[in-house]
C-alpha cells in the first residue's frame, strides 16, 4: 500500500486510488461522523472487492469505422426495480409521476416491453449487448458480500462480470465518435478488469452494483470517492452529475446512460421528497424523486436546444419489489410471471417518433441496442449478431412487432416464450415465500447512511402483483391477451400452441438465438 503521488488525500492499491476521508450524513438532524483514516477491516474489504485481476485483452472485434455523426444523442434511464404498474401513465393512482408522464406523452409508449430476466445484472448486460443472458454469459448477479447464510459475513465477494469479448452498446458508440458517460449503477463485475472505464465509457460516477450489497460504495471513474454511501443523495446527486456532463457535452454527441438505484431497496430520499406523516409510502417518495430526475433532464435538454436532438429511453429493469405495483400483473421482481419481466418503456425524440404514439406489440430490452445502433447510424462490425431486433417501425408506426418469439430466463435455464398472444412457461414460475408472521427484515440493516429507510420490512398487503391463478408448474400456457394476469392455464385446451412455442424453444436452445 503506498501513498498516491501528490496526493496525500488518497491511497492507492495495486495502482487504484481510493480517497480514504469520508463524510457521511447519518441523521435527519445531519449529524456528521468524521472517518480519520481506514480501519484495518476497511482496507481488507477495498482491497479484497477491487483487488487487481489479471487484465484479459481487449475486445477482439474489428474496430467500428468513425464517421460523421448525424444520429442524436442518446439518454437511456433505467429505474431500479421500478414496476409496471409505478407510473400514472401506467395506471397508477396513488402517487403521481408528472414529468415522466409528459415523456410518454410526447413520445412513444410501449404497452408490452421485456425484461429478459426478473432480477438485476443480466438484464443490464442484455441492454447494452443486444443479447439474451445465454449468449451474452452474465446469467446471475456479481455479488461484493458472496456471504453464506449470514449476510454480515464477508467472503470476499466473486469474480464474475461482463465478458471482454462482447460488444457494448458504450464501445460501439465511443468507437463512432460519441461521449460516454454512466452515471449509476453498474452491476457488470465489481472487479477491475470490468469497470465501465474498460468497457466503452470515457468517464462513470455510481455504485458498482446494487444499493443493498455491502459495502455500499460510490465511484468516480476508477477511484472509490466515498465509502459508505450516503444514499439519501444519490438520486440528487446523479441527477447534477446528468446536468452538468449535458452542458460540457452540447456541443458534440453523446451517449448518457443513467441507470439510477431507486426505487431498489433499501430506498431512500432526500428531505425534499421525504414525506413522514406517510411513513409506509417511502417507495411512493422515491418513485417521485425519480420523476422530479426526469423532469430535471428534460429542461436541461430544452435549455440547452438539444431537445430536438436527443432520443431519450425510460424503462426499468425488471418488476417491483414489495410496495411497489405490478400494474394488476401476477408475480413480481425475481419471478417470471408478467409482475416480474413486463416492465414500462418509453422513447422521446421530438419530430422523429410521434407524440403521444402506444404500441400494444411486444419487444424488450434487448432490442435497445439495435435501436440505438440504427438511429446514430453504427455499422457493426462482421460476425457481430443480436437477438435484439430494430424497433423503430413500432415507436413510429402500426408496425408489428419484429420477433417471432421472446425469451425470459431465470439465470442460464430457459423459463418463457413469448408468441403473439401467447406465453408458455417452459418451467415452473418462481413464487414468492413469506414468513409466516409476513415480515422480513433484511439482517444487515441498518447501514447507518441509509437514513430513511433503517431497516427493509415486507409484509403481505405489500405485495406488489397479483397472488391469485393456477398453480405454478411446468408447462403453463397463457392467453395474454384475454387474461394477461396469467390465471388460467389453457395448455389442455391448445395443445398444438403448446407444442408450437416448445419448437421454438428448443430451436433457441440449439442455436443460442434466433
Amino acid at each position: 500500500m503506498d501513498r498516491y503521488p501528490g496526493h496525500p488525500g488518497y491511497l492507492s492499491f495495486n495502482g487504484f486510488q481510493y480517497t480514504y476521508i469520508f463524510i457521511a450524513t447519518t441523521s435527519m438532524k445531519r449529524s456528521i461522523i468524521h472517518v480519520s483514516r481506514f480501519s484495518y477491516r476497511i482496507f481488507f474489504i477495498l482491497s479484497s472487492i477491487f483487488g487487481c485481476l489479471q487484465i484479459r485483452p481487449a475486445l477482439s472485434q474489428a474496430p467500428i469505422a468513425k464517421r460523421a455523426i448525424s444520429g442524436p444523442n442518446i439518454i437511456i434511464i433505467l429505474a431500479d426495480d421500478l414496476g409496471y404498474g409505478d407510473l400514472s401513465s401506467f395506471g397508477q393512482t396513488q402517487w403521481e409521476t408528472p414529468n415522466i408522464d409528459k415523456l410518454a406523452a410526447e413520445g412513444a409508449k410501449l404497452t408490452q416491453f421485456y425484461a429478459p430476466t426478473p432480477y438485476c445484472a443480466p438484464t443490464r448486460a442484455s441492454l447494452l449487448t443486444g443479447l439474451y443472458p445465454i449468449r451474452h454469459g452474465l446469467t446471475s448477479n456479481p455479488n461484493p458480500e458472496k456471504a453464506q447464510n449470514n449476510y454480515q459475513t464477508y467472503r470476499g465477494g466473486d469474480a464474475i462480470g461482463i465478458a471482454d469479448n462482447q460488444l457494448l452498446l458504450s464501445e460501439a458508440l465511443k468507437a463512432s465518435g460519441y461521449a460516454t458517460k454512466i452515471i449509476g449503477k453498474w452491476h457488470l463485475g465489481h472487479k477491475p478488469p470490468f469497470f465501465p472505464t474498460r468497457h466503452g465509457f470515457d468517464e462513470y460516477y455510481g455504485i458498482p452494483y446494487s444499493n443493498d450489497m455491502r459495502p455500499v460504495l460510490l465511484m468516480e471513474n476508477d477511484k472509490v470517492v466515498e465509502y459508505p454511501v450516503v444514499q439519501t443523495t444519490l438520486t440528487k446527486r446523479y441527477t447534477q452529475q446528468a446536468l452538468e456532463y449535458i452542458d460540457k457535452n452540447k456541443d458534440k454527441p453523446f451517449f448518457l446512460y443513467l441507470p439510477h438505484a431507486m426505487p431498489h431497496k433499501p430506498m431512500a430520499v432526500s428531505e425534499e421528497f421525504y414525506t413522514p406523516e406517510t411513513k409506509g409510502d417511502l417507495y411512493a417518495d422515491a418513485v417521485r424523486e425519480l420523476d422530479w430526475s426526469v423532469g430535471e433532464v428534460m429542461k436541461k435538454l430544452a435549455q440547452t436546444g438539444l431537445d430536438e436532438n436527443t432520443l431519450v429511453i425510460f424503462v426499468s429493469d425488471n418488476g417491483p419489489w414489495f410496495g411497489g405495483s405490478s400494474g394488476g400483473l401476477r408475480g413480481m421482481k425475481s419471478q417470471n410471471w408478467e409482475g416480474g419481466i413486463r416492465v414500462p418503456f418509453i422513447a422521446r425524440w421530438k419530430g422523429h417518433i410521434p407524440a403521444g404514439h402506444v404500441s400494444h406489440e411486444p419487444a424488450g430490452i434487448i432490442d435497445i441496442f439495435p435501436t440505438v445502433g440504427v438511429l446514430a447510424g453504427i455499422k457493426l462490425p462482421k460476425g457481430i449478431v443480436l437477438d435484439g431486433r430494430d424497433i423503430t417501425p413500432i415507436l413510429t408506426s402500426r408496425a408489428n412487432t419484429p420477433h417471432q418469439a421472446l425469451f425470459s430466463f431465470y439465470t442460464d435455464k430457459l423459463q418463457t416464450v413469448r408468441s403473439g398472444k401467447w406465453k408458455l412457461h417452459i418451467n415452473s414460475p418462481e413464487s414468492a415465500k413469506l414468513p409466516s408472521d409476513s415480515t422480513w427484515v433484511d439482517p444487515r440493516s441498518p447501514d447507518g447512511v441509509t437514513i430513511l429507510a433503517p431497516f427493509e420490512q415486507a409484509r403481505a398487503h405489500q405485495f406488489p402483483g397479483i397472488q391469485t391463478g393456477d398453480d405454478a408448474a411446468p408447462g403453463l400456457l397463457f392467453d395474454l391477451e384475454n387474461d394477461p394476469s396469467e390465471q388460467k392455464n389453457v395448455a389442455d385446451k391448445y395443445p398444438e400452441i403448446v407444442e408450437k412455442l416448445q419448437k421454438l424453444a428448443t430451436a433457441f436452445i440449439q442455436n443460442k438465438g434466433i
